[in-house]
């Protein structure tokens, strides 16, 4: 070989291995090695409580190659975590917990890309997803007569997710309903009133439980609870509905138009008084009267207003006057009555009044 070539073969050499060096360098912008697809290094985790209606969130873990997006797919399994079947559109780092869900396990795969490319990894399932715990949608009520030794009952209300069991408890409270207290042993859905309840209002609350938790409803307040009297513990005008045995009505007293009740009237108008508890005004009572003898004047009764008074217009009929030219007085039966109460008990009251009768 002569020396001219020799030395050509040794440049070009010098030439490829300068290339070779300048091409196979990392970071030269060429053809060096590129950065590897994500790596998951720490599985991804799921928080949140595994109940229905509760959201659960997912984390993504931790990866090599500096993930620049993250994808999420939701699965519901078996009990047991296994048999894994994905759940449409559940694609974002949050899930709802479905009713569908109770008694499954739950798992998300996450996947992570950069530009080299994508990896996944799948979190451990949750734990078996239990049923949401009861939601009271209609209040619980009381019912039962308000008054000393009879027995109230409390009705559960309405609920959602199907409770199993429910728990009682009773509470005394102001007249206007606030600042209770729990009544001791007062733990079924009965509830006898006692005489410490008097001048009190009585709330309760139903606890409803199912698989998934317990929660909580209270009644609202009752009516003031009565004295012993009957009576009710506040002041003024008292509604009729609110008096309550051994309390009686009382027919304070009885007016009459015309007066005197002439041997030409035609029609007369009683104004009546109706009061009870030491003489407080009644309102609610109805109020009747009837002329003695029978047949003299007729009307259709009324009832009583927040001043306690009632008037009832009457019609003359064939029986007046009852003495001819020579009756002096007009005698009239007033009754008084708790509506739908009994007529000859209860709360009521008779009186028989007399207005003058003049010739003329």
């Amino acid at each position: 070989m002569t020396r001219a070539r020799l030395g050509t073969i040794v440049a070009i050499a010098a030439g490829a291995l300068f290339v070779g060096a300048v091409f196979g360098q990392p970071g030269s912008g060429r053809a060096g090695t590129t950065a590897a697809a994500p790596t998951n290094t720490t599985a991804p985790t799921i928080t949140g409580t595994a109940q229905e209606g509760q959201t659960l969130t997912a984390s993504p873990g931790t990866w090599t190659g500096s993930p620049t997006a993250y994808a999420y797919a939701w699965s519901q399994c078996d009990a047991s975590g296994k048999s894994c079947t994905a759940i449409a559109k559940a694609t974002t780092a949050t899930y709802e917990v479905a009713a569908g869900d109770v008694g499954h396990t739950l798992e998300v795969t996450v996947q992570a890309t950069n530009a080299s490319g994508s990896g996944q990894a799948t979190s451990q399932p949750t734990a078996v997803v239990k049923t949401a715990a009861p939601t009271n949608t209609a209040p619980p009520t009381v019912t039962g007569t308000l008054q000393l030794g009879s027995t109230l009952t409390v009705g559960n209300g309405s609920w959602t997710g199907s409770p199993t069991s429910y728990a009682y408890s009773w509470s005394r409270c102001d007249p206007s309903g606030d600042h209770c207290s729990q009544v001791s042993d007062a733990t079924k859905n009965t509830y006898s009133v006692t005489s410490a309840d008097s001048g009190a209002t009585l709330r309760a609350s139903v606890t409803a439980t199912n698989a998934g938790g317990s929660a909580q409803a209270t009644s609202a307040p009752t009516a003031v609870v009565p004295s012993p009297d009957g009576c009710p513990a506040d002041t003024g005008t008292i509604q009729i509905a609110d008096l309550l045995p051994p309390a009686r009505l009382m027919i304070e007293h009885a007016t009459v138009q015309p007066a005197p009740v002439t041997l030409r009237t035609h029609s007369i108008r009683l104004t009546v008084k109706v009061t009870a508890c030491d003489g407080r005004p009644v309102q609610g009572a109805q109020v009747a009267a009837v002329a003695i003898p029978y047949d003299q004047f007729a009307g259709n009764g009324g009832t009583t207003g927040a001043d306690g008074t009632a008037t009832i217009t009457e019609s003359r009929e064939s029986g007046f006057p009852a003495r001819s030219s020579r009756q002096g007085l007009l005698a009239v039966l007033v009754h008084a009555v708790k509506p739908g109460g009994s007529s000859l008990g209860g709360v009521s009251t008779r009186r028989t009044v007399a207005f003058e009768v003049a010739p003329y």
